[in-house]
């Protein structure tokens, strides 16, 4: 791909650096990948997208009809280094911005399109996505969560795991059975579905590192009017295909930018404990490693360059997405583990103690890294995808 950029995007570069650099906040905490719990950071994240919605840093990419901004997918590069240069936390309706908007504006109608789009950019509706279920992680397409249409009205019975952001949300990406007698994969289908609604339970996950991230949803005789349904019924695989591309596509730039900040405090934390002489690990063996990681992560930037390229030239995101996906999820495991490895005796600490590096922040992200490799589509599911449709290998069994 061509590098270089236009006067008008170097121009927005330069907007974009000097709003960051005076509106960034500086008192929310750096949790890695991990969503908000605490309702302090999801109120101050709250007023941070919205700061960045009327200062036009958001749906940069979207239509100007639906309150976007109708610009080139460069755009959303350039604001993504930026925002990782900033040191800048991310907008809180991640989900929204990343999957649901994306899959309204491919498959929506244009009143869904109008209700929706401009709420998610401004953080006043919050999304999760309810597509995993405790019978049907990897195998989605064997969901049970059923929906009976019923005259203008779906009622929906079922339940839903590993929901991130389910305990704030406002609506959720739903896939539902709503044909048992057809083949798995033709007899679902994509509900738009008010979280508010009468009937709908969300129940927190405790996770490792203590805090409730996930949740699970059950939907008890849920009324759902038939204008929410997306996309056309019985299509619901389809339009759960292009949220899962999204998901990828769009987050892989800004997941490499991360990972430079990433890497840039790793190599500080290893050359600090160098000084101090508090490490067990020789400084040959410190080298080595980080000079792996940094060719990891160029790796993974200019995979997401090539990437971004075909998405350029008019391609939509595609099963490619899986390679990223893998690559961050590990790499992220094992930045953080050698991280506790360089701490020696330290690496045992945990956040509040007086003596523990770095506020402990390697220590939770190590814990936390654990869900990397599950999350979005295990490490073993991304190989299987690789492997069948990238490599055209046959199916496994």
């Amino acid at each position: 791909m061509d590098f270089s950029y236009t006067a008008e995007e170097e121009a927005f570069r330069l907007r974009a650096r000097q709003w960051l650099e005076a509106n960034a906040p500086r008192n929310i905490a750096d949790r890695g990948f991990s969503l908000p719990t605490d309702h302090e950071s999801i109120d101050a994240l709250k007023i941070w997208q919205r700061r960045l919605f009327e200062a036009g840093f958001l749906g940069l990419t979207w239509p100007i009809e639906y309150g976007g901004q109708g610009k080139t997918i460069v755009y959303s590069a350039i604001l993504n280094e930026e925002m990782a240069r900033a040191r800048a936390p991310s907008p809180l309706n991640l989900l929204g911005l990343s999957m649901a908007g994306p899959t309204i504006l491919e498959h929506g109608r244009d009143d869904q399109k109008r209700r929706f789009l401009a709420k998610i950019l401004s953080c006043e509706e919050i999304w999760c996505q309810g597509f995993s279920e405790p019978g049907a992680g990897s195998d989605l397409a064997s969901l049970g969560t059923r929906a009976e249409l019923r005259g203008d009205e779906y009622v929906i019975n079922g339940a839903k795991v590993w929901t991130s952001l389910g305990q704030i949300a406002d609506w959720c990406m739903l896939l539902v059975r709503t044909d048992p007698a057809a083949p798995k994969h033709r007899g679902l289908s994509y509900l738009l579905v008010d979280m508010h609604s009468p009937g709908v339970t969300v129940r927190p996950l405790r996770q490792m590192t203590g805090e409730e991230e996930f949740n699970q949803l059950f939907f008890d005789d849920v009324r759902v009017a038939r204008e929410n349904l997306l996309g056309p019924q019985g299509g619901g695989w389809g339009v759960a295909l292009t949220t899962l591309m999204n998901e990828r596509a769009t987050l892989s730039l800004s997941t490499v930018m991360r990972f430079r900040n990433t890497f840039e405090d790793l190599k500080a934390l290893a050359l600090g404990q160098l000084e101090g002489r508090a490490t067990p690990l020789d400084k040959s063996v410190i080298r080595q490693a980080l000079a792996q990681f940094y060719i990891d992560v160029e790796s993974m930037k200019y995979l997401a360059y090539r990437n971004f390229s075909r998405l350029l030239r008019g391609g939509t995101p595609g099963p490619e997405g899986s390679i990223s996906k893998l690559l961050w999820s590990e790499l992220n495991q094992r930045m953080n583990e050698f991280a506790l490895t360089v701490q020696g005796a330290h690496a045992v600490l945990d956040e509040g103690s007086a003596r523990v590096v770095d506020g402990g922040r390697w220590q939770y992200a190590t814990l936390r890294a654990r869900g990397n490799t599950i999350e979005e589509g295990t490490s073993e599911i991304q190989r299987n995808i690789i492997a069948e449709r990238l490599l055209g290998m046959p199916r496994g069994n």
